[in-house]
């Protein structure tokens, strides 16, 4: 496409865009607005002005647009969210964790709270170290392979059909993505121990 080559050429054309090839101030070699500004700065400037903008808390109206978006298109959200890339969730979620301290600490808490009250008293000190050495096992696959194994409860502690137990049978490795496949499930899942 020929664009004019000065702002006057533009005006008298009904151009949006020109382009001189002349550097900005800034030095980008870039189309220009008619109106006068560089593209590539109105770029720059967007960007800053987007990052200043997340920093700003959102107003309660911004909020319930938010809502009212999900609600209307909460099929959409939920395919979109579970297609993108495992790496990309990790990186979200690991975000969150440093802007919310607080919120990290009381749900590792509750989750040791909850092994701690599924754990009998008759469980003796060897069972305890064979659960212990679940958890190495699933650390240790987890450096060699570069896949993420956890440690599964078979019978979960928490469902709405049965409640198991913090005991070593009831224990198995598997990768990540199995158990979030799993959730609080009673399926029967093939152990790598």
């Amino acid at each position: 496409m020929e664009y004019p080559k000065t702002r006057a050429e533009a005006k008298a054309t009904g151009a949006t865009h020109y382009f001189t090839g002349v550097p900005c101030v800034r030095g980008h070699i870039a189309l220009r607005k008619t109106k006068g500004a560089c593209v590539e700065c109105m770029k720059e400037d967007w960007a800053v002005d987007n990052e200043r903008r997340k920093q700003l808390p959102k107003s309660e109206a911004a909020k319930e647009a938010g809502r009212r978006y999900y609600a209307k298109n909460k099929e959409f959200v939920k395919a979109r969210a579970s297609h993108r890339p495992a790496e990309e969730k990790r990186r979200s979620k690991d975000k969150w964790d440093a802007l919310h301290p607080e919120d990290r600490k009381a749900r590792n808490s509750n989750r040791k709270r909850r092994h701690r009250m599924a754990t009998p008293k008759w469980v003796t000190d060897a069972q305890k170290r064979q659960m212990k050495n679940l958890y190495a096992v699933a650390q240790r696959l987890t450096q060699t392979t570069g896949v993420r194994y956890v440690v599964d409860h078979i019978v979960p502690l928490r469902s709405d059909v049965v409640c198991g137990l913090h005991v070593p049978w009831n224990l198995q490795v598997i990768t990540q993505d199995e158990n979030l496949r799993k959730s609080n499930k009673l399926v029967d899942t093939p152990s790598t121990t």
